[in-house]
């Protein structure tokens, strides 16, 4: 027996299914930025300009010209509001709860992973002025690669569990009558 949709829920499972999609976008972004920077091994690039007996060229700042973080600003908004957005109003639904409060978390934790690399790893790593024997550098490195492995699964996740409620909410939304 097929379920009788109101229009009040369709309308919401539409707004819920966009604001998704858009924090899809943003995710894939992040996503596909924290993989290339691991496959190409950036950090250990912008790391090697801090060699022994160099002057060193590494960035003045985080913000400078050529820092990775340029690359994540444009989408930081588009994921934590889009994934917000849809959490709030998607809350009422039973069965999309658990799903988008799951996302949220992914989310949440792949921002909170981001804010420590840029806090306590990139600073020491990629800007001038603070010493940073072979040894440091090695260490922060390896720390930077953990870390992101955990972005890469938290952004994976909250991405699947997007499209996963995405794609239920837009076939529910055409395969259910609407009352009248």
């Amino acid at each position: 027996m097929r379920q009788l949709t109101s229009r009040p829920q369709c309308a919401r499972d539409k707004r819920v299914a966009i604001l998704l999609t858009i924090a899809q976008l943003g995710y894939a972004h992040w996503f596909f930025g924290n993989l290339y920077e691991a496959v190409v091994r950036v950090p250990d690039r912008l790391a090697k300009v801090n060699e022994s007996g160099v002057d060193d060229r590494r960035l003045a700042s985080v913000l400078s010209p050529g820092s990775p973080v340029w690359y994540y600003v444009p989408g930081v908004p588009v994921v934590i509001g889009a994934t917000l957005a849809a959490v709030v109003a998607g809350w009422t639904s039973r069965n999309d709860r658990p799903w988008l409060g799951a996302a949220a978390v992914g989310m949440r934790s792949g921002v909170v992973a981001t804010v420590y690399l840029v806090r306590d790893v990139n600073v020491k790593l990629f800007v001038a002025g603070r010493p940073l024997t072979p040894a440091d550098r090695d260490r922060l490195l390896r720390v930077w690669y953990r870390v992101n492995v955990l972005r890469l699964l938290t952004t994976g996740s909250a991405w699947l569990i997007a499209a996963r409620i995405t794609s239920r909410l837009r076939s529910t939304a055409h395969s259910a009558p609407h009352r009248g």
